[in-house]
């Protein structure tokens, strides 16, 4: 069995740890790479917040657990949750089976003037997991 090529879909923003985020109307949908599901296995369980809990960036919103380790989530942008993916607790492996589609983890409305400063273009996210 072949792994799959890790794809860095041009529409997103990346983080330096491995979120990605795309804008739609007045929020940002948040969850995590190709590349961070297939270092983190085969996840079992996912941690959210509550809708209406705030967010900042470059802090922790969440947690991922696999079979391997337990890693946090970062909040590409600063906020308020406006939504969670309520599947994700009965369907964990949607991370690994679609991590840019079915396995989003949350959505945020930005604070104004937060507009996705600082994050990666998906060329720029592709290099640096490259090495």
């Amino acid at each position: 069995m072949t792994t799959p090529a890790m794809t860095t879909p041009d529409n997103l923003k990346y983080t330096r740890e491995h979120e990605w985020c795309r804008p739609e109307g007045a929020e940002v949908v948040v969850g995590v790479t190709q590349y961070a599901a297939s270092q983190l296995g085969d996840v079992v369980f996912v941690e959210l917040p509550a809708v209406g809990a705030p967010v900042t960036a470059g802090q922790p919103f969440g947690v991922v657990e696999s079979v391997k380790s337990v890693s946090d989530l970062f909040a590409p942008v600063s906020g308020t949750v406006s939504a969670i993916n309520s599947t994700l607790p009965d369907a964990p492996e949607q991370v690994n089976q679609d991590p840019y589609g079915e396995g989003w983890m949350i959505r945020i409305r930005p604070v104004p003037g937060d507009q996705m400063t600082g994050l990666l273009s998906a060329a720029d996210y592709a290099a640096l997991i490259a090495g």
